[in-house]
């Protein structure tokens, strides 16, 4: 596939996108618009988005297939405009008016110098709906500070400290998840607006940020923290206060989560399951209170328990016990796991002399996946025929009026 295919049928057909984004969150929220069918044009610097060079950035060939940057950008077109040329600062004034949606995560001070910030452009563009996504948000000391999602979603939230032991480092982060959260969040606020839009016939701003996204994602315990002032601090997995909700290992080292939330309920039946029965009537795990109390205990049992069998052979135990959990996959794992498979959660993207492997979006309509439209576009892909459709719909406009 070497171009975007026509977007009938899906859910967003019809809709038009321009984006104005670099690197992650703000292109994959833009991504997902892609993907449901909305026509995106992702406008470049003649640098281009530095997320195409992140192979290169890594010590890998810049040649090499760059799944990062195609699982946020396929099924876009790209257009490579000087936003300080007059030129072209008027060509994507043009493209803001031909746009029903402007995504952008660019910094609020770099929007201001553009004229671009989302009050100018909600001004001069009423019916627009501007969906802004920053590192801290519009308002604040920290309106204007750089952010990637380890620091903003991460670290400033909460997040990766709540998450870690006191007495271990703060919790680290695979590169993209608090993007990818942020990016979902922003999509979901954009679909709001674009329904208020249908009841009002007016565009309005949406705002999110990477801390926002990050706070929400802890707001369990940051809402009791800011209730009562307690926060719950997290245990080694060896002293979890929770034994039933927690990690073991196998005896092919393989790892897996027991959630057995409801301990009263599933406690019998994870003893039959492990083959311990005797310990099904034991005064020390007899109720939720008794066992939070001798969690330590109960960890050290079922450490033991767990490293008798490998990992599959529990699998069998525990499902035919209605016992509920989860491997602790590897990737590899999880690229042959079955379920994803059966949910068509792997999706290739054509690039012409290479191809990525990347993820589906991870909403389904009608019960079926959806196929790329069409590859990640190269940087500048499509300008001249932007150029020519845009000026091409201002002299229709123009005959109109005449």
């Amino acid at each position: 596939m070497t171009h975007t295919e026509p977007a009938s049928g899906l859910p967003l057909s019809g809709l038009r996108v321009l984006e104005l984004a670099v690197w992650v969150a703000g292109p994959a929220a833009a991504g997902l618009l892609a993907d449901w069918g909305a026509d995106v044009i992702k406008v470049e610097s003649p640098e281009g988005d530095p997320q195409r060079a992140f192979m290169s950035a890594i010590g890998l060939s810049a040649s090499a297939p760059n799944p990062a940057f195609a699982q946020d950008n396929r099924a876009k077109r790209s257009a490579i405009l000087n936003l300080r040329s007059p030129e072209d600062r008027a060509l994507f004034e043009d493209l803001l008016g031909w746009a029903d949606i402007f995504v952008t995560n660019l910094r609020t001070d770099a929007l201001e110098r553009l004229d671009l910030s989302p009050s100018a452009v909600a001004d001069r563009h009423p019916r627009l709906i501007i969906a802004a996504l920053t590192g801290y948000g519009s308002v604040g000391p920290l309106r204007s500070t750089a952010a990637y999602d380890a620091a903003a979603f991460l670290s400033r939230s909460g997040l990766g400290r709540t998450n870690s032991p006191a007495e271990r480092p703060p919790l680290t982060m695979r590169r993209g998840v608090g993007d990818h959260v942020a990016a979902m969040t922003l999509t979901a606020g954009v679909l709001a607006a674009v329904h208020q839009r249908h009841q009002t016939g007016h565009g309005q701003i949406v705002e999110t940020s990477l801390f926002q996204a990050g706070m929400y994602a802890v707001s369990w315990d940051l809402s009791t923290h800011l209730t009562n002032g307690s926060t719950t601090a997290l245990r080694v997995r060896e002293q979890s206060e929770t034994p039933l909700v927690n990690t073991y290992q196998a005896a092919d080292g393989k790892w897996l989560y027991l959630v057995c939330l409801e301990a009263e309920r599933h406690f019998s039946k994870l003893m039959a399951a492990l083959g311990r029965e005797d310990l099904i009537g034991d005064p020390r795990f007899a109720t939720s209170t008794q066992i939070y109390a001798h969690s330590t205990e109960l960890v050290s049992i079922l450490d033991i328990e767990f490293a008798t069998r490998d990992r599959d052979e529990w699998a069998e135990l525990l499902d035919r016990h209605d016992v509920w959990w989860a491997p602790c996959q590897t990737l590899a794992e999880v690229s042959e796991d079955p379920q994803a498979l059966a949910l068509d959660a792997f999706v290739s993207v054509d690039e012409g002399d290479t191809t990525s492997q990347t993820v589906a979006s991870p909403v389904r309509f009608a019960g079926q996946g959806l196929t790329p439209r069409g590859p990640a576009p190269r940087l500048g892909q499509h300008t001249e025929q932007i150029r020519k459709q845009i000026r091409g719909q201002i002299s229709d406009i123009n005959r109109q009026n005449q």
